[in-house]
């Protein structure tokens, strides 16, 4: 055990008159809900099926009981209504209700939401810390607590203490309780936390606030929750760090200590041995592959060489040499072959529009505080922060025929594309824009998932025009083939959407290719295209935003650590390197080099003084896919040594023969992936 200071005084105070005013207002609620007349209600499950309850008094766990052991044995969460709903709380009215378990995403969500108040028990019980939030991550691997410690600064040596307390409340089966409280008692509930009683200020006035219980704990949360804390049965503390109150350096510096949890301990230990995996690989700590690659590199060729770096005059961006822009390029290369061969064509808009344009496109209401506004002659310019309203400029600059084709227009850099189209023809476009999706991934040797988000609360249009967007998507979905899952109410405001999340070689996910219908921007710019008989102007447009890579420097990233750092022959930016067995073979190997190079691969030469042993394992080092040794005899017969990356077996080949299998190995992954007729234009 780690020695802290602990805060008596501050639970001494705290806990026991946060669990008096919870009890207290939990008593009322119960009888105020049993003097409430249990009328009938029908409760509409997702194949259909009605079943009867008791309205006030009937929970989402009694129906999942009525439908089998097993699903209420594992039922984490419900939705009633399209409402994230907890499994104890009875049901209201007349309702639709779909329950949701742990393979689920709002299940496994919600798992991970209260792992993070079983992780709260143990950092307030066990350093007397003020909680301020825990959520689960947004990328959807686990959770995490921020707390305030004084002078306390946790580290990764705290994990272990802090995770015996959080098993010791998973062990104890606490109910997750809830309760409505006003805005007075919450304040007084969490008078002794400044941070609560920020929060709680910050809330919109006809906000309901709720209160959740665990054991010990009770904690300011908006909910829901699983049952009770016995189904975490494998939590692990990852680790922790600083952070700062709502991101503001000026605020007060917080603990974060960050977990994982899962319904089993096989699953946990899993992901536990991905994560030392994702470690040795992650593009952001691979410090040491860098400095290791360096050291290899700069033998060989003769400077320091870096993948990227970063510069204070550009933060947040990326400074792309030569090795990144060399894989930067054969991506943009991919997906332009693929883009003249599917019949998209290439547009270039301006990076600065007037801001008459961004009102009109809805962005500067939306977007504008995180602009570059410029002023030129008296007039408000700003740098696009999205490419759409270009491309509806394209489309509208002149008139547009029905039967004339889609128009497709992008943009490098982001890899998206905005395809204009009839309401008619949504479902046939969306299905070859899976299909492109599906090809391209299939390449990159990922897998994915897809989920279709419908309508949100706070969707414009009419609901006629979604209803018949999501079914077409639906259709299209299903015509695909591959399995898709239904995220209700999660679409833009301005249109339903497919989300496509990939899995890399670790399994961890990451949101790269999007789908968006988008009926807003067409409307906003009027946009209109000729009928068949060419007589009569129609609309609506419909506008589907597209990406497949999404952001490439973010698809770089993904890519090394999927790849590991050993790039296919036809992406990666060190595809072969000469290396000489003494200076009598220099010339012979600065010739060879030569010839690779002007036939379009990336080739270089190690010509320095090292043995020959050395220069093959630094080579390796720097993943090579071939190293090329040549000496006086290859010299004299015009022939290279040939040694392919992970393999010590050397073999002898002509140099016209190796450059033939350079070609087809640079060709191979984009024909032999190739599972649908591709359409020409």
């Amino acid at each position: 055990m780690v020695p802290h200071p602990k805060d008596d005084e501050y639970l001494n105070a705290a806990i026991p008159k946060r669990i008096k005013m919870f009890e207290s207002i939990q008593a009322e609620q119960k009888t105020q809900r049993l003097s409430l007349s249990p009328d009938p209600i029908k409760v509409t499950l997702p194949d259909g099926t009605v079943k009867d309850a008791a309205k006030w008094q009937t929970t989402p766990f009694d129906v999942a009981k009525e439908i089998s052991k097993n699903l209420a044995n594992n039922a984490l969460i419900a939705r009633v209504n399209g409402v994230l709903w907890d499994m104890a709380r009875p049901l209201e009215q007349d309702c639709e209700l779909r329950i949701y378990k742990f393979e689920d995403d709002e299940g496994r969500d919600t798992f991970w939401h209260s792992s993070a108040h079983i992780l709260g028990q143990s950092l307030e019980m066990g350093y007397g810390c003020m909680l301020c939030i825990g959520p689960c991550t947004t990328r959807g691997e686990g959770f995490y607590y921020d707390g305030f410690y004084g002078d306390l600064g946790l580290n990764d040596d705290h994990c272990k203490q802090i995770e015996a307390g959080a098993l010791k409340a998973a062990g104890e089966k606490q109910p997750f309780e809830r309760i409505e409280v006003t805005r007075d008692q919450a304040l007084e509930m969490f008078s002794d936390n400044e941070f609560k009683v920020e929060i709680i200020n910050d809330l919109p006035a006809d906000k309901t606030i709720t209160v959740y219980r665990c054991g010990p704990l009770v904690d300011l949360c908006r909910g829901p929750h699983i049952p009770n804390t016995s189904f975490v049965k494998a939590i692990a503390c990852l680790k922790a760090s600083s952070a700062y109150w709502r991101g503001n350096k000026a605020r007060a510096i917080l603990q974060r200590v960050y977990g994982i949890s899962y319904p089993d301990q096989k699953s946990l230990k899993e992901y536990l041995l991905k994560l030392e995996e994702a470690k040795k690989y992650d593009h952001r700590i691979l410090k040491e592959y860098l400095l290791k690659l360096e050291e290899a590199t700069k033998y060989i060729l003769g400077v320091k060489q870096e993948r990227f770096f970063r510069h204070e005059s550009s933060p947040g961006s990326r400074f792309f040499l030569p090795h990144v822009a060399r894989v930067y390029n054969k991506l943009m290369d991919f997906i332009r072959s693929q883009y003249r061969v599917r019949g998209y064509e290439e547009v270039i808009s301006p990076n600065v529009f007037n801001m008459d344009l961004w009102v009109q496109s809805g962005h500067a209401a939306n977007y504008k505080e995180n602009m570059f506004i410029l002023e030129i002659e008296k007039q408000e310019f700003g740098l696009k922060p999205m490419n759409c309203p270009g491309p509806c400029l394209v489309f509208k600059h002149r008139a547009r025929g029905a039967l004339s084709g889609l128009t497709r227009v992008r943009r490098f850099r982001q890899d998206d594309a905005h395809i204009f189209c009839r309401e008619s023809q949504i479902k046939d476009e969306v299905r070859e824009a899976l299909k492109f999706i599906d090809y391209v991934y299939e390449i990159f040797g990922f897998t994915y998932d897809l989920k279709l988000s419908t309508r949100p609360e706070n969707s414009l249009g009419e609901t006629a025009t979604w209803e018949k967007a999501e079914s077409a998507l639906k259709e299209a979905l299903d015509e695909f083939g591959k399995p898709w899952q239904l995220n209700e109410g999660d679409g833009a405001f301005y249109g339903p959407k497919i989300d496509i999340n990939v899995s890399d070689s670790l399994s961890r996910k990451f949101q790269c290719a999007t789908l968006q219908l988008d009926f807003q921007l067409p409307n906003f710019f009027k946009l209109e295209y000729l009928a068949e008989d060419e007589a009569k102007i129609e609309r609506p447009v419909v506008m589907i935003h597209r990406a497949i890579l999404g952001s490439v420097e973010r698809m770089f990233a993904i890519l090394l650590m999927h790849y590991m750092g050993k790039w296919p022959f036809w992406l990666s930016p060190c595809q072969a390197i000469v290396c000489p067995v003494s200076k009598k073979s220099q010339a012979y190997a600065e010739k060879v080099k030569d010839e690779i190079y002007s036939k379009g691969f990336h080739v270089d030469a190690d010509l320095t003084d090292r043995k020959i042993g050395k220069k093959v394992r630094e080579a390796q080092l720097a993943q090579y896919n071939y190293i090329l040794v040549v000496g006086e005899q290859e010299a004299e017969t015009g022939q290279v040594s040939v040694r392919i990356r992970d393999k010590a077996d050397l073999t002898t080949m002509s140099i016209e023969g190796l450059l033939e299998r350079f070609s087809e190995d640079a060709k191979i992954s984009f024909e032999t992936f190739v599972k649908f007729p591709l359409k020409l234009p």
